[in-house]
């Protein structure tokens, strides 16, 4: 998928109601552009999350993806319309809920890969979640009649 075909992300802004085929489109959309700018999160682009998400992405949607895809997701530029927040806070209605809870345990899985989990890295993820509005009870993978 390139960056530049986006078109979920322009019909749900443009109010439309989305199909399951879009829906799913739309899910690997967030993933890459939650994951993308997670990688820029601490300020600092590491190599191994560059990585980590590249291996994410194929394992949740089945596509590869460039690590110069990844980099121009990241790049603040593009959020200069609307944050990556009030985006996400857009779409979540349109979203699956587990399409929202995977891209919370996805970005959980990205800090994850460097050495060190950085405040502003926790901060993003908080953000992340509300603007998903996933529970804590979500994130810890906590589901009511269910035993695990």
């Amino acid at each position: 998928m390139a960056i530049a075909d986006l078109k979920s992300v322009l019909k749900i802004f443009g109010g439309s109601d989305v199909s399951e085929a879009e829906q799913n489109e739309l899910y690997k959309e967030v993933l890459l552009m939650t994951l993308s700018r997670a990688a820029d999160a601490d300020i600092n682009i590491q190599a191994a999350e560059v990585d980590r998400i590249r291996e994410i992405l194929k394992q949740h949607t089945g596509e590869d993806f460039s690590a110069g895809d990844i980099r121009i997701a990241a790049r603040a530029e593009l959020y200069a319309q609307s944050s990556l927040r009030k985006y996400l806070a857009s779409v979540r209605e349109k979203m699956a809920n587990a399409d929202r809870i995977d891209t919370v345990h996805a970005l959980a899985d990205v800090f994850r890969s460097d050495q060190e989990i950085s405040v502003l890295e926790i901060d993003f993820f908080n953000r992340v979640a509300d603007a998903l509005k996933v529970t804590p009870a979500e994130v810890a993978g906590l589901v009511a009649g269910e035993v695990s």
